[in-house]
């Protein structure tokens, strides 16, 4: 492969000097090959390559991380950053729509290429930054005693046991019953006394009342509002979506007008809950607003449904290209009514799109600790409006933040997962129950270096929990499936251009039941004996014992008994 050379065509850091930093452009060619896989370089596919060198003491990772950025000045216009080691691996990429775009690698002696490649660069030019940086300290894990979980998994009977990828999952509070959605099936989780779990297929079809729902899919979601106890199971198909709800746990179901989007194109997701006070709210009896929102090719829309969502109004922008990246992660409404939709990639930060008037307008509020991330961030909402958002950093690290004025600061930023060596993450899912209580569900896996590697990559992946009892000051994470490594080797997230390592998707989900249980939603990727098999296993991960989301209700998991 041939690359062109940046302007200086090299330079270095170490600890005595740790920044340098160099242009190249103007870009009239785009270089769209990435999208098949691998990045091709060459005359009519133009890179742009600068040799970095760090030069640092031993044990100087320990404290610091090297940070790589690029940046251009019209943020219509798109770079994608790789970086490749000396024998021309890739070690780190970030290639979204993120202006900048930013790679964070360990702070160790090493020679590098950085690869720039234009993919839509609009003539514009860009400028590259490299520095050693030093990593914010993390407080001390939680001295909680850390909650446990038993793991259960659909049989085979079930048509679409091993299609789960992506899972959705709710919790209907008023019956106990998890309602557990992937591609087509919607299926119904009941537990006994004992904790053991009895699956049941409660899809929609034309035999309880909606034939739209279980023929097609491109993007499953599904939401139970916690306080009508509504399920809403909807897919994405072309340009609509094919929406149900149901009131009886699958029994039967009722269609709906689907989503007031008329095109969007991936990343659906149904939320909802109390309308904000002042504004227009509901029209019938049904008292809570229903959210559908979804990316679209240069913005995201988000739709209001006032009718228990039978109907939908006119589709209002989120946020356009020039805010952020078009993918976001699930929508969230707080008891106060405010609605938030996270983003892993805008202008350089991860955030949240909020709406304090029941959808009309939106505003793209930041984490400024945050770098992007190749996973949508998820936010959990406490009862008192506490929002913690978690998400997968630039370097691959699980990381929560917690903010108490709707996105405008944000505290007590931290890796949740440093206590066990988790180095890389993907999937994160917050959820959240009393103010101060909240828990944090990812895929994490304790090697380093580039997930997204197939040929190289040999991590085992297992689905963590974090939990927080002080308001995300500190955080106790477990490990629920440490027998039984729910992915091996390589994990893709580039969409349609992965091969057989995108079996899990996109996300996997996290909610409650009435006692503050957390019961979190998976795709069990490694089922055979010993094998990389690339499976899509339903199964879900339920806390039975330690103090769960809702303080009330402690005694009743902790301790295994009745409430008086």
């Amino acid at each position: 492969m041939s690359a062109d050379a940046a302007t200086p065509p090299s330079g270095s850091v170490s600890d005595t000097a740790p920044t340098t930093t160099w242009s190249a452009g103007p870009f009239a060619v785009p270089n769209v090959s990435g999208t098949a896989g691998t990045v091709s370089c060459g005359n009519a596919q133009p890179c742009d390559d600068y040799a970095l060198k760090a030069s640092v003491p031993a044990g100087y990772d320990a404290g610091h991380s090297l940070r790589i950025n690029v940046r251009w000045p019209d943020s219509a216009a798109d770079f994608d950053l790789y970086v490749l080691d000396a024998d021309g691996r890739e070690v780190a990429a970030s290639a979204s729509s993120s202006d900048p775009e930013t790679v964070l690698l360990p702070a160790v002696s090493a020679s590098y290429t950085v690869r720039v490649v234009p993919y839509v660069p609009l003539g514009d030019s860009f400028t590259g930054t490299a520095s050693l940086v030093a990593n914010s300290a993390d407080p001390p894990p939680s001295t909680a005693v850390p909650p446990t979980y038993a793991n259960s998994s659909a049989p085979d009977s079930i048509k679409d046991a091993h299609n789960a990828g992506e899972p959705s999952i709710g919790v209907d509070r008023a019956t106990g019953a998890a309602m557990f959605q992937a591609y087509t099936s919607t299926l119904k989780v009941t537990y006994d006394g004992a904790g053991t779990a009895t699956w049941q297929d409660n899809s929609a079809n034309a035999g309880n009342g909606c034939p739209q729902g279980s023929t097609t899919s491109l993007d499953p979601i599904l939401f139970t509002d916690p306080a009508t106890h509504r399920t809403f199971e909807s897919q994405l198909a072309g340009k609509t979506a094919l929406t149900c709800y149901t009131d009886d746990d699958g029994e039967t179901w009722t269609p709906t007008g689907g989503s007031g989007i008329n095109s969007g194109v991936d990343h659906q997701t149904i939320g909802g809950g109390p309308f904000t006070t002042g504004q227009p709210g509901a029209v019938t009896s049904y008292p809570n607003a229903v959210y559908y929102c979804s990316q679209d090719i240069a913005d995201a829309s988000c739709a209001v449904s006032r009718d228990g969502g039978l109907t939908y109004g006119p589709a209002v922008p989120t946020y356009s290209l020039l805010d952020c990246g078009g993918l976001h992660g699930h929508v969230k409404v707080a008891p106060d009514g405010t609605v938030y939709v996270p983003n892993k990639g805008c202008g350089g930060n991860q955030a949240v799109a909020v709406s304090e008037d029941n959808g009309l307008t939106w505003t793209v509020r930041k984490n400024p600790s945050s770098t992007p991330g190749d996973s949508d961030p998820s936010v959990g909402i406490g009862a008192g409006g506490t929002v913690y958002m978690g998400y997968q950093n630039s370097d691959g690290t699980a990381r929560i933040a917690v903010s108490h004025d709707k996105g405008k600061t944000w505290l007590y930023d931290q890796n949740v997962g440093a206590s066990l060596g988790i180095k890389n993450i993907v999937f994160p899912a917050v959820t959240a129950g009393d103010d101060n209580r909240a828990a944090f569900a990812f895929l994490g896996t304790t090697t380093g270096g580039n997930y997204q590697d197939t040929a190289n990559f040999k991590g085992a992946w297992h689905l963590y929990v974090a939990t927080t009892y002080d308001g995300g000051q500190s955080w106790v994470t477990v490990d629920t499936t440490p027998t039984d490594a729910v992915q091996k080797g390589s994990i893709c997230t580039g969409g349609t251009t992965c091969g057989q390592d995108r079996n899990l998707l996109d996300f996997i989900d996290v909610t409650l039941d009435a006692q503050g249980r957390v019961l979190a939603a998976y795709a069990d990727g490694c089922t055979g004996t010993g094998a990389q098999n690339y499976d899509a296993l339903a199964s879900i991960a339920r806390q039975s014992s330690g103090n769960t989301l809702y303080g009330a209700y402690d005694a009743v998991v902790a301790g295994k008994h009745r409430k008086p």
